[in-house]
């Protein structure tokens, strides 16, 4: 412990001194207030919103004197350094400290107010709000909560930089191990542009056979002639993420009634095996290219000019999900094809659409495409069961999708629109999401949403093969395609704060359930018995998420609370009715404004529910109707500074876990983590 606080006030002081020669100092070090949950200014560099000034990114240098204004033309500013998204958002490079980058200081460097982490770093985690307007088009492997750290396609970054620039994350995991995530953007030509970039983490944890790692590779570029008639962008990721898997502790009374602190060391509480490993290994290729047949401005400041581009998207992936076991286990079934269990999924996808978009000043942005999407999910044999029927090894096919988008502004109101439509396929059905944005002014803006979709449930759901018997299924002639219908409002207010609401109606809604009996479920066996199961009765799920933010002098508090409600007839979709995070905090200068400083209590609390759980073998959660969980306080402490373009972060996380009764889980069998004091660093620097 003593090595690693040397070693991060050792870096600390390197990066102070490697920053003197590094981006020129800002007159605005710290950041005006913020004004909504999304901290960073937003430019649609292909569309057709404007630019809004950022509010929680650095302002641009300024300089005082006359005799600077020759050197002004030829300096660089943080907002150079532009990030830009798979939609072709762009946004500056924020070094700033507020709350928000707290909240989003984990392994998945997103705010996980609706996430439940277990307790080891890399792991799962449970799902505490659910959104069902943000679905994929396209069904994927499964094995969804081992995807926590995987970089989809929308995931991958791209970056414009004037000079190279570096971020490096480190933090310290839960036991013998470290996290780094480290990019390095860099320009060859003003005109071409590339990143290369990894995350590396390895955790041994607390518990008995929990060790997590991963490496995730990604590299990209993206280039534009000088008239920007063509544009090219493209990425390479390979990713590989593994995990020990114990099944949760077999006897909780060691964990509940501990009165003599013998399990005070979770390392000797009993788990039920310790020879069972999961594993992901996926490999992507991508390739996105325009060029515009038409560009007519009307003169040089033409910022809505009347253009024709013609786009081309290519992407091929390969996938692989394994669950490997030394032994059989009566957690999984009694009588197994073979052991030792060598379980494997694979999926291979390509995926091309070429696209037509018309712009103009009057009408808008219109554009059609059409894509054609190749899988290949598949198994090493073909299995007969006993009872004489057949489960196929693979699942192959195309599907042929038509889409088509609409973007226009009309003064202060926004319409949006995108529609896919399935032309052949099995897999595919259509869907249709369309949002109205208007500004009522600069400090009330309203939107308003529906959203419409069909497609088949993920490839696990449909077939899978296990060497244990149980885990074999196809469901692809019994199972239908997934309906879901939702309509969403949201208002964004700097006096009332930021409100949306979303409402949804599910049919065919699919997941995976035990039949276990309770003897089976007493036995240990409820995890021997999991099916994917389809629910053929609609199911309505209302969400409403509200964030607030008061401040007073040095001090804020910021409040998010999110409501929801689930009419069901069968007890299939299990979420918390409240889910609370409270952050009370101080700000200030310290040091004669050579550091700013951050540190406060958050406070989450979700109410109790049947919380879903764990199946390591499918690397999935499933429903469970017998026990509640929940009902409990997770309480943090943080100290954060900041010191030019480095950010440290000081937490003791679940700090009342040290006087509050051991009744905390991340699932059932599975405790969340106890009292634990990390650190780390969020640290940008420049050539």
């Amino acid at each position: 412990m003593r090595l690693s606080i040397f070693a991060l006030l050792f870096l600390l002081g390197q990066s102070i001194i490697a920053q003197q020669d590094s981006l020129p100092p800002q007159k605005e070090v710290d950041s005006l207030k913020l004004s909504s949950i999304d901290s960073v200014n937003t430019v649609k560099k292909d569309s057709l919103r404007p630019v809004s000034v950022a509010k929680d990114s650095l302002k641009p240098k300024k300089f005082g004197q006359k005799k600077e204004k020759k050197k002004k033309q030829d300096s660089v500013s943080i907002r150079d350094y532009k990030i830009i998204s798979f939609q072709r958002d762009t946004v500056f490079l924020d070094t700033t400290l507020t709350i928000h980058k707290e909240y989003k200081y984990n392994y998945i460097r997103e705010d996980d107010f609706e996430l439940m982490p277990f307790a080891n770093m890399g792991q799962q985690y449970n799902v505490l709000g659910r959104t069902f307007s943000n679905r994929p088009y396209y069904p994927r492997i499964g094995a969804t909560a081992k995807h926590s750290n995987y970089f989809e396609v929308e995931d991958i970054d791209y970056y414009n930089v004037p000079t190279p620039m570096t971020e490096l994350m480190f933090k310290t995991t839960m036991e013998q191990g470290q996290m780094l995530d480290a990019v390095l953007a860099f320009n060859i030509s003003k005109r071409f542009n590339a990143s290369i970039a990894y995350t590396g983490f390895r955790s041994l944890g607390k518990y008995r056979f929990e060790q997590t790692q991963a490496g995730n590779f990604r590299t990209t570029f993206n280039y534009s002639t000088e008239n920007e008639r063509y544009l090219l962008r493209g990425h390479i990721a390979a990713q590989d993420l593994e995990a020990e898997e114990n099944g949760g502790i077999s006897n909780r009374a060691q964990f509940e009634d501990d009165p003599l602190g013998d399990f005070d060391d979770r390392f000797r509480l009993d788990v039920r095996y310790t020879d069972a490993n999961t594993r992901i290994l996926g490999k992507r290729y991508y390739l996105d290219q325009q060029y515009r047949l038409v560009n007519s401005k009307r003169n040089s400041e033409d910022k809505e000019p009347t253009t024709l581009t013609l786009g081309h998207q290519f992407n091929y992936e390969t996938k692989f999900y394994d669950f490997v076991q030394t032994s059989q286990n009566n957690a999984f079934g009694s009588d197994p094809f073979l052991t030792p269990i060598e379980d494997r999924a694979r999926l291979k996808t390509m995926f091309n659409k070429g696209t037509l978009e018309f712009s103009n000043r009057t009408l808008g942005k219109l554009s059609g495409s059409l894509g054609l999407y190749n899988y290949n999910y598949f198994f090493n044999s073909i299995l007969v069961t006993e009872e004489g029927n057949t489960i196929q090894n693979k699942l192959e096919g195309e599907e042929i999708v038509l889409g088509g988008k609409y973007i226009k502004r009309f003064g202060r109101l926004m319409l949006e629109g995108g529609l896919n439509y399935t032309l052949s396929g099995e897999l595919t059905g259509n869907s249709l999401n369309a949002i109205a944005d208007y500004k009522v002014n600069d400090n009330i803006s309203v939107i308003g949403g529906i959203h419409i979709s069909s497609r088949m449930p993920d490839f696990n759901y449909l077939l899978y093969q296990s060497d244990y018997r149980n885990y074999n299924w196809q469901n692809t002639d019994t199972f239908e395609k997934q309906q879901t219908q939702t309509i969403k409002f949201g208002l964004n207010s700097k006096l009332i704060g930021k409100i949306e609401a979303e409402y949804s109606a599910l049919d065919n809604y699919t997941y995976f359930a035990s039949t276990a009996t309770q003897d089976q479920i007493d036995a240990g066996q409820e995890t021997a018995f999991i099916r994917p199961v389809q629910e053929t009765a609609t199911i309505n799920h209302l969400r409403v998420k509200y964030f607030k933010e008061f401040k007073w002098r040095k001090w804020s508090l910021a409040n998010t609370v999110l409501y929801q409600d689930v009419t069901q007839d069968q007890q299939v979709l299990n979420l918390p009715q409240v889910v609370t995070r409270n952050t009370i905090y101080f700000s200030s200068d310290v040091f004669k404004k050579a550091m700013f400083l951050q540190t406060g209590v958050t406070f989450k609390y979700f109410t109790s529910y049947n919380m879903n759980a764990y199946n390591p073998l499918l690397g999935e959660f499933y429903i469970q109707n017998n026990e509640e969980f929940g009902g409990y306080p997770l309480m943090d402490v943080f100290i954060n500074a900041k010191v030019r373009q480095t950010r440290i972060y000081l937490k003791a996380e679940h700090l009342n876990s040290i006087f509050s009764e051991p009744n905390y889980y991340s699932a059932p069998n599975y405790p969340y983590r106890d009292f634990v004091i990390r650190f780390g660093l969020v640290w940008n620097f420049f050539s």
